[in-house]
C-alpha cells in the first residue's frame, strides 16, 4: 500500500503545487523518485512528529495540502493534541498518513503496533478516517483525501486483500463496498486484514456457509445504510479488524445497530479483545496469536452460526 500511495501522490503533486509531503525522518528509499521530481514539495521534519504536524498545519493554513508521514502510532497518538487543536479545530488541509496499520511492524513491539488509532482518530470532530483494504483502494483513497477539504487520516497496511474494482465502479469516501455476496452472514472488515477475511469466506463456503464481505475503506463517515441493509438481508453480522474491538469498526457498527434499534440475529466483533498486544513477531504470527488469521475467523463465524 505504501508504494501505491507514494506513486499516486507523485501523480497528484505533478499537477498541484499545493501538495507537500512532510516525513518524520523515514521513507527515503520509497521517496527517492518523489524527492527527485518534487524537491520543493518535500520536507524532512526529522524525528519530531509533533513539530511535523504543527508545520503541516501552518502550511495548510497558508494554502497547501500537507501530508504528514510516519510509522504506526507516531503520526497519530504522539501528535494527538496537535492534530486536535491545530489541524482539525481549524479545518486545516492536513492529511495524516500512517504506514503501519495494525501489526504491520509487529516485530518492533507494542510501540509500533497501531491497534487503537481508528478509535482515537474517529472520535475527533471533522476528521475523515480512511483505512483501505487493498492496493486499488490505497490509490483511490490518496486521491480522495487530497481532494477532501479538512483534516484526514489515511491508515495504510503492509498486507492487503483483493479489492479490485467491480464493473468500473468509482471509489467514494463513506461508501462501503460489497466484495462478495452471501446470505448467511455479513463479514464487515476494514484494512489489510481483508486478505484473511476473504480466505475465511472461502473456507466457510466450502462448509456450506454463504458470507457477504462488506469492506469499509472509510470508517468516518461510516456507511450506516450498508450496515442496516446487511442486518435486513443476512442472519448475522461479524466485524473483523486488526485493531481493538473497542471504538474501532466493531464499536462503530454496534453504535449504528443500537442507534437504529436494528438488531441482527447474531453479532460478533473480532479483533483485539483485552489488554495490549504484548508479544513480538511478524504480522502473520501476531494474527495467529490473537485469533485474527483466516482459520480463527472461520472457526468463530461457524461457531456463532451453528449455535
Amino acid at each position: 500500500m505504501r508504494d501505491h500511495f507514494i506513486r499516486r501522490l507523485g501523480q497528484l503533486a505533478s499537477s498541484d503545487k499545493r501538495i507537500v509531503l512532510i516525513t518524520g525522518d523515514l521513507g527515503f528509499g520509497v521517496f527517492h523518485d518523489y524527492r527527485r521530481d518534487f524537491p520543493e514539495q518535500f520536507i524532512n521534519a526529522g524525528v519530531s512528529e509533533q513539530n511535523m504536524t504543527m508545520l503541516a498545519t501552518g502550511m495548510a493554513l497558508e494554502g497547501h495540502i500537507a501530508f504528514t508521514y510516519s510509522i504506526g502510532n507516531f503520526p497519530t497518538l504522539r501528535c494527538l493534541e496537535m492534530i486536535r487543536n491545530d489541524a482539525a479545530y481549524h479545518d486545516a488541509n492536513v492529511k495524516v498518513v500512517c504506514i503501519g496499520g495494525g501489526f504491520s511492524y509487529g516485530a518492533l513491539g507494542i510501540s509500533h503496533h497501531a491497534t487503537e488509532d481508528l478509535a482515537i482518530m474517529r472520535s475527533l470532530p471533522a476528521v475523515t478516517v480512511v483505512s483501505p483494504g487493498g492496493l486499488w483502494e490505497a490509490l483511490e483513497a490518496t486521491t480522495a483525501i487530497a481532494r477532501t477539504p479538512g483534516t484526514c487520516y489515511l491508515r495504510l497496511d503492509k498486507d492487503h486483500g483483493d479489492d479490485a474494482p467491480i464493473n468500473g465502479e468509482a471509489f467514494i469516501l463513506g461508501k462501503a463496498r460489497v466484495l462478495r455476496e452471501g446470505a448467511d452472514c455479513t463479514l464487515l472488515v476494514t484494512g489489510g486484514i481483508l486478505r484473511e477475511v476473504q480466505k475465511a469466506a472461502e473456507g466457510l463456503a466450502n462448509r456450506g456457509i454463504s458470507c457477504r464481505i462488506l469492506n469499509f475503506h472509510t470508517i468516518k463517515p461510516l456507511d450506516s445504510g450498508a450496515i442496516l441493509q446487511a442486518v435486513r438481508e443476512t442472519a448475522a453480522l461479524v466485524t473483523v479488524e486488526e485493531h481493538t474491538i473497542h471504538g474501532g469498526l466493531g464499536g462503530a457498527v454496534a453504535e449504528v445497530i443500537a442507534d437504529h434499534q436494528a438488531w441482527p440475529k447474531a453479532f460478533l466483533r473480532i479483533g483485539l479483545e483485552a489488554g495490549f498486544s504484548s508479544i513480538v513477531g511478524s504480522q502473520e504470527y501476531l494474527r495467529r496469536s490473537y485469533g485474527l488469521d483466516a482459520a480463527s475467523i472461520q472457526a468463530r463465524v461457524e461457531k456463532l452460526l451453528r449455535s
